[in-house]
């Protein structure tokens, strides 16, 4: 297969990576090769290169002697055991008038503040939260919209010790409290409510409901967001954002602490029950973040970066990680398509954004509607696409190169809440080829293995991770001896991290991810990777987009595939036969459906990712354990008594 971009030499020497191996070079003599030389030698060098990214990205705080305490045992592993740091003040070290931070909005809002400014400001929020009583290990929570104060709120919370969580404004009351109510935040921030599609949606109430629910009663700071001075003497112990200030802090007080330090909590999707509480630490964050924005990014002070995403999804996290870096970021909240399909194209080209992220479903959806930037936009800036969230068909490779730009790195990404990071993700050094994620994060010991625990190149297998990582969570929250920690990743392969992702491993070192090994179809006892099924479907134009489960039937399992069709199309037998050739012919019979079903909705979480267990489990008559996960649960009921899934 031959790449379908290649860097030049001139992009190749000037980044962040051929730097850092340089320094490597100087430090630890290590030779000046290529990537896989020096990945090997991250894995097997773990203290040496960890050590090294700390001094090359210039973290601020005390390091310590010892680098890795794990006495033979990858779950109990300690990094950097006796350092001390503060995650805000790494991320607050330039303090001049270079813009930090930009908002956008969908009604053409525009607002925008320096790293002078964004120093100030979370300093008197900082000073209020003290003057509150917030200290060390207390929980602060946002319900917020991905808006500048949000940023502010999760530093200041950072800088004096307490842990951060943050839920997106769009979860409904259960789903608020499934979360907040396993931490008993002290502070609640959120706003009056929040645009999505030109409409405004009301917080306010729903915070009241939430706020009656948990056992404790948090101080609930409100941001007005749709109007300037919103009401709010209805929802109990409430004050605005303004008034919750102490204007006379002019300095940040950090509080260095250790390296596993917890930052954030974060959660678990929960469609499978309640969410689990995924707590991360402070230093395994910044490390693993500063290494994936600077050598696998290629980030630096001179760059614009803006990731399409929530304030409850981890790319909000990794994305805010980025000022530490000096560079400029775009905030975006509301609807991609609010205004016009090419909405964020058009915003990437004001803000002149250099790197440019967002989801694997955006890009498709921009093709569906024939949105072709490489014609109406000039996208000089940008030297970097970043896509996550789902995998990114072969043809989603196609579209970016043909219709967005023909010189830009595309960088499929994966990892997930469970480590805030990534294990496969970009190279600007290395070729890109269609439908494959370059490479493996420098410091990850990952491997594929088969069902025998053995490791596989170029089969199908399962993720998993060899040996410690700085961001593998420090463990679920109230989770005694570990146990549910445990079992969630050390378990199927004992020792070893087992991520949940079912991947191929190609013998030039790109992945290609194949979906969640737990929504794996295995008809006749063969596992079917879903992206398998979804790369030949979207070429169906008729179809907008699709969804393939296992329905168990005669004591085996079949594949039933859900179509969601465009506009004025039908599901005809003619279009059966055409997708389930498409199927056959670019996958295997094996992949064919015994059943394709038109449907006028697909369920997603609120990170966008498509649902294939509540599918599965509505069509298996299974309950479905947590709709409040959903972003758009009412669509469950589409799949509920379907007459065909009775008939052979």
């Amino acid at each position: 297969m031959k790449p379908i971009w290649i860097p030049s030499q001139t992009r190749i020497n000037q980044t962040n990576l051929t730097r850092f191996s340089q320094f490597l070079h100087q430090k630890h003599q290590v030779p000046l090769s290529d990537y896989k030389i020096l990945h090997q030698w991250s894995i097997d060098q773990k203290e040496h290169f960890w050590d090294a990214v700390w001094e090359f990205c210039e973290i601020r705080g005390d390091k310590g002697h010892a680098i890795l305490k794990d006495n033979g045992c990858f779950s109990q592993a300690k990094w950097f055991p006796n350092a001390q740091l503060n995650f805000a003040e790494n991320l607050l070290k330039r303090r001049d008038k270079k813009t930090a931070l930009i908002f956008r909005g969908e009604k053409n809002c525009r607002r925008e503040i320096s790293y002078h400014e964004l120093y100030q400001q979370v300093a008197q929020f900082a000073g209020q939260l003290r003057k509150a009583g917030i200290t060390v290990g207390d929980c602060v929570a946002g319900v917020m919209p991905n808006t500048i104060e949000t940023a502010i709120a999760m530093l200041a919370t950072a800088s004096i010790g307490a842990t951060w969580s943050s839920c997106s404004p769009d979860f409904g009351v259960q789903g608020i409290v499934d979360r907040l109510g396993q931490i008993s935040p002290k502070v609640i921030v959120t706003t009056d409510g929040y645009f999505y599609n030109g409409k405004i949606f009301d917080c306010l109430e729903k915070i009241k409901s939430v706020c009656a629910q948990l056992a404790n009663q948090p101080q609930v700071v409100v941001v007005g967001f749709t109007t300037e001075h919103p009401t709010i003497n209805h929802v109990p112990n409430t004050t605005h954002w303004s008034e919750f200030q102490d204007s006379e802090a002019n300095d940040i007080l950090f509080e260095r602490l250790p390296f596993s330090h917890p930052l954030y909590v974060m959660y678990s999707s929960g469609t499978t029950g309640k969410p689990k509480c995924i707590v991360h630490s402070a230093g395994g964050t910044l490390i693993q973040h500063l290494k994936e924005l600077i050598l696998h990014t290629d980030l630096s002070e001179k760059d614009t970066l803006f990731y399409f995403t929530t304030c409850g999804w981890m790319m909000w996290n990794w994305m805010i990680s980025s000022i530490a870096i000096g560079s400029t970021t775009v905030l975006y909240d509301g609807s991609p398509f609010a205004n016009q399909p090419s909405q964020l194209i058009d915003l990437i080209n004001e803000e002149s954004v250099t790197v440019f992220g967002t989801s694997a479903k955006y890009l498709s959806a921009l093709e569906k509607e024939s949105v072709i930037p490489i014609k109406t936009h000039q996208l000089t800036q940008l030297k970097t696409i970043l896509s996550t969230g789902s995998p990114l068909l072969p043809e989603n490779f196609n579209y970016v190169y043909q219709s967005i730009k023909k010189d830009v790195l595309l960088s499929s990404i994966s990892g997930g809440t469970d480590i805030i990071s990534c294990f496969a993700l970009g190279n600007p050094t290395l070729p890109v080829y269609q439908g494959e994620l370059q490479c493996i994060g420098l410091g990850m010991d990952v491997k594929i293995f088969d069902t025998n625990g053995n490791s596989v190149i170029n089969q199908k297998g399962e993720l998993v991770c060899c040996s410690p990582f700085p961001s593998m969570p420090i463990g679920f929250w109230d989770d005694e001896n570990q146990q549910k920690f445990h079992a969630a990743y050390f378990e199927t392969f004992p020792g070893v991290w087992h991520h949940g992702d079912w991947v191929v491993k190609t013998k030039h070192g790109g992945f290609i991810i194949l979906g969640r090994s737990d929504a794996t179809l295995n008809p006749g006892g063969v596992r079917i990777g879903t992206a398998e099924i979804y790369r030949q479907v979207e070429q169906i134009p008729q179809v907008r987009e699709s969804v393939a489960v296992g329905q168990d039937f005669d004591n085996d399992v079949r594949v039933i595939l859900f179509v969601v069709l465009k506009e004025d199309e039908k599901l005809t037998d003619e279009l059966v036969k055409e997708i389930k050739s498409a199927i056959r012919s670019g996958a295997s019979p094996r992949h064919v459906p015994a059943k394709v079903i038109a449907v006028q909705d697909i369920p997603r979480t609120r990170s966008g990712k498509i649902s294939e267990i509540a599918v599965r489990d509505v069509i298996n008559g299974k309950a479905v354990k947590n709709t409040e996960a959903l972003a758009n649960a009412e669509s469950l009921k589409l799949y509920e008594g379907l007459e065909e899934l009775t008939r052979a």
